[in-house]
């Protein structure tokens, strides 16, 4: 008698529309809880709206105009693209981080998510696209708001909503991948710790020239950096083929942030 094993049968993958239908499944879900937290869901739009008008106005009657690359620019309309993509890095950030681990550490929805078809892949392409979704309104209504007060220059800034889109994406997914290594709320500081300084000095409030030179690596190192410089350059019409370098960036960290959640919350749930 022939004696061996017995091989596993094989998976194929799921064609396109269906294989995405199931991460959308998620998202409805997600849609139709946040009916009951819809003013939570709303305050995170307001807080760059009220930097923009703090800073943006309030400091801009004192700054009066900066210069950017030799161009005198009226400080609000130089703030302006540094809280779209910042309003596009809250929604994503806010959303895979404490509503993720809720989720994961205390609902312990996603262990029931897998009795259903869905699997670990499609539970992090449900959260982040969900977490995507968030910050795609917050910066689509922050554009509308600026754009309103006079603060959009070019029509170019159309184009700041994709690119608002790919920094809530790599945002998204850092924020869920390191949400899975947190074991209590208390870790949520580490995310204010890596927010707050970003927020503040990634040539937001101030051109990056005005940084000393060995700072200026370290701030060119980081992602909203990239983001800022992105939006900034879209809504002042200033194209140029450093913003495809910003692209590049955002898609590599984008990329690993959602190779890093496929992994870890596959660890986490089958084992």
């Amino acid at each position: 008698m022939a004696t061996g094993t017995t091989a596993a049968p094989a998976r194929h993958a799921l064609p396109f529309p269906v294989a995405m239908a199931r991460p959308a499944a998620l998202v409805e879900r997600n849609l139709r809880a946040a009916r009951h937290y819809w003013l939570t869901f709303v305050s995170g739009f307001f807080e760059p709206v009220f930097y923009l008008f703090a800073m943006g106005v309030g400091i801009g009657a004192l700054v009066g105009s900066v210069d950017v690359d030799g161009r005198e620019i009226p400080y609000a309309v130089f703030v302006a693209p540094a809280m779209m993509a910042t309003s596009a890095m809250n929604g994503a950030v806010y959303d895979s981080t404490g509503n993720v681990f809720y989720k994961l550490k205390h609902s312990k929805l996603y262990r029931s998510v897998l009795s259903t078809p869905l699997r670990p892949w499609d539970i992090a392409a449900g959260e982040i696209s969900w977490a995507l979704l968030r910050g795609l309104i917050y910066s689509a209504a922050f554009l509308l708001v600026a754009a309103v007060a006079g603060f959009v220059p070019s029509w170019w800034a159309l184009l700041a909503i994709p690119a608002c889109t790919l920094i809530g994406l790599g945002f998204a997914a850092v924020g869920m991948a390191a949400t899975t290594y947190m074991r209590s709320w208390n870790d949520m500081d580490y995310v204010q710790l890596a927010i707050l300084p970003m927020f503040l000095f990634s040539a937001t409030f101030y051109p990056l020239a005005t940084y000393p030179p060995a700072l200026q690596w370290v701030v060119q190192a980081t992602p909203l950096y990239h983001g800022v410089d992105l939006v900034r350059g879209l809504m002042m019409g200033d194209l140029h083929v450093g913003l495809l370098v910003h692209v590049g960036y955002l898609a590599v960290f984008s990329a690993l942030g959602l190779w890093a959640t496929t992994r870890r919350i596959g660890t986490l749930l089958l084992t």
